[in-house]
């Protein structure tokens, strides 16, 4: 801090690289002590939320104005993200979650009713759950091993992991088509971890018959609603901004590089260009990098240490695109979207007769919820290579808004008028892909991702080395690929670099607060202890 600036404000002068989730539940953090934090947040692109956005759609075609096209919705053990989405008046849906992977009778099954592929893999799903406990039990040796070897080892069947597993991961933790490189500590907290996991294990059909899940609300509204409540606390939202450089970490603070930025459009791989080559040098106190990795390396430059160089350096990242789109006929063609009777196993049980007939439309579900086979969710794996899928969603089954706004006398949206989302991972795959077959005419947005792959490598070297980078050189990190990529990882990093810069933790939910103690311990190294800062 300069002589000059410190006379007359002795605050602590905060830059946070990026208003995504993190570096958003950071500076929220941080403005509850307006008296020891002045915040200042960097963005480079036109609106805060990163991969957190909605569009605007047709109403009369699709039965609402609105839908998520990046992050849509998680598990109901989302604490902190509700938490927030509550402070501004947002409420989260609950929704019961149908799947649907594969297609045709030999690759296709489903939690809605009992499949041909479920019975046939029965004894190795059995297995699965005695190999989760030994996960668990050996962890961290063992849990370091990809999934591809732990299915070898324990003589798994080569189709129960193509079709089954692999599947199930990419599709709920975003690990894409490096999944079969994935940790099986992974594995393991995707079912065991009351902290990550989704749902329980079935020991009879591995994903439990209609889980509930939780879909989100209009995403663009709430972080609207959150910058302006950030602004009026002081808090300084700088938007269409890039730090393309940090020159200096010293004991004066940070000097960072900044300049006016244009971001490219969602169809275009590039990031952007600078709008003016006119630079300004800034200096604050400390930096939190709320961003990736790979990008966080690259404005480090030469400033990086040979740590943040072998830890940032390990964490890869793939191009992905997703297509929004309303080409029904391609999605019936890929994906089993429709009841089918040839598709049920004969059922062992009266519980499993229900949920035919449930499926079928002929009753109600156990909460009383409306009949039918309506999934959200969707893999197809590619038969040149079944490691390596696609994955898409029914939005109109999925975001609860497009149920919420029909009116009470309307049948339901026909599904030709359903608005589908494609995702095809790595574009080094592209001769694998199916998206030339989506119609042109029907596609309404095409958007480019920068996705974290969770290849085993990550918690081997990323995974446990934040601990020695986060502090040092006046600089944090944040972001869910610090760990697993999940919204509420990404508040919860945010909250934690707050937390270790000096601000108090909200305690608010007794579960929330030990998932936030767990984090904070494994990328900080910092055992937590609830604090009252007097000055706030």
């Amino acid at each position: 801090m300069s002589p000059e600036r410190a006379s007359h404000d002795k605050r602590k002068h905060c830059a946070i690289i990026g208003a995504g989730a993190a570096g958003m539940a950071c500076a929220a953090s941080l403005a509850e002590h307006p008296n020891k934090f002045k915040v200042t947040v960097i963005e480079r692109m036109g609106v805060c939320g990163g991969q957190a956005t909605s569009i605007s759609i047709d109403k009369g075609k699709f039965g609402t104005s609105w839908m998520n096209n990046g992050v849509q919705g998680g598990s109901p053990a989302f604490k902190h993200t509700f938490n927030f989405f509550q402070k501004y008046g947002h409420q989260p849906q609950e929704v019961k979650l149908q799947v649907a992977f594969g297609k045709g009778k030999d690759s296709f099954w489903t939690n809605c009713f009992p499949s041909v592929l479920v019975d046939q893999f029965s004894a190795d799903i059995r297995k699965f759950g005695k190999v989760l406990k030994f996960i668990k039990y050996t962890m961290p040796v063992f849990g370091l091993i990809p999934i591809k070897l732990m299915l070898r080892i324990f003589f798994f069947s080569k189709d129960f992991g193509d079709k089954m597993v692999y599947p199930l991961i990419a599709l709920f933790l975003g690990t894409g088509n490096q999944t079969a490189n994935v940790s099986c500590a992974i594995l393991e907290r995707l079912f065991d971890d009351p902290n990550m996991k989704l749902w329980n294990y079935d020991s009879d059909t591995l994903l439990p018959n209609l889980p509930t899940m939780v879909t989100f609300p209009n995403l663009h509204n709430f972080y609207q609603d959150w910058a302006a409540d950030l602004r009026a606390k002081g808090v300084d939202i700088r938007l269409n901004t890039d730090v393309s450089a940090v020159l200096s970490r010293s004991n004066e603070g940070v000097e960072l590089q900044t300049r006016p930025f244009k971001p490219s459009r969602p169809d275009e791989l590039a990031g952007g260009t600078h709008a003016s080559s006119e630079a300004s040098t800034e200096r604050f106190d400390e930096m939190v990098l709320a961003i990736l990795a790979d990008d966080a390396k690259k404005i480090l430059g030469k400033t990086a240490t040979w740590r943040e160089k072998f830890v940032l350096g390990s964490a890869r990242f793939y191009d992905d695109i997703t297509i929004t789109h309303s080409d029904s006929a391609y999605f019936e063609k890929h994906y089993e979207t429709k009841f089918d009777s040839k598709l049920c196993a004969e059922p062992k049980s009266s519980d499993q007769e229900r949920q035919i007939r449930f499926a079928a439309g002929e009753t109600t579900g156990p909460g009383g919820e409306p009949s039918g086979y309506r999934p959200m969710y969707f893999t197809h794996s590619y038969p040149q290579d079944m490691q390596k899928i696609e994955m898409a969603f029914d939005c109109t089954n999925y975001q609860h808004q497009f149920r919420q706004e029909q009116d009470a006398d309307k049948p339901p949206q026909p599904f030709d008028q359903h608005i589908f989302q494609s995702i095809f991972l790595d574009k080094t795959h592209r001769e694998l892909w199916t998206i030339d077959e989506i119609d042109k005419d029907k596609i309404i947005e095409s958007k480019w991702w920068h996705q974290l792959g969770h290849r085993w490598q990550h918690y081997l070297r990323v995974v446990p080395g934040m601990m020695f980078l986060n502090g040092h050189n006046h600089t944090f990190y944040a972001g869910s690929w610090t760990l697993v990529n999940m919204h509420e990882l990404a508040c919860v990093s945010g909250i934690a670099a707050a937390y270790r810069l000096g601000a108090e933790y909200e305690r608010f939910d007794e579960f929330a607060e030990t998932f936030f103690a767990n984090y904070l311990l494994i990328s900080h190294g910092v055992r937590y202890k609830p604090r009252k800062n007097k000055s706030s």
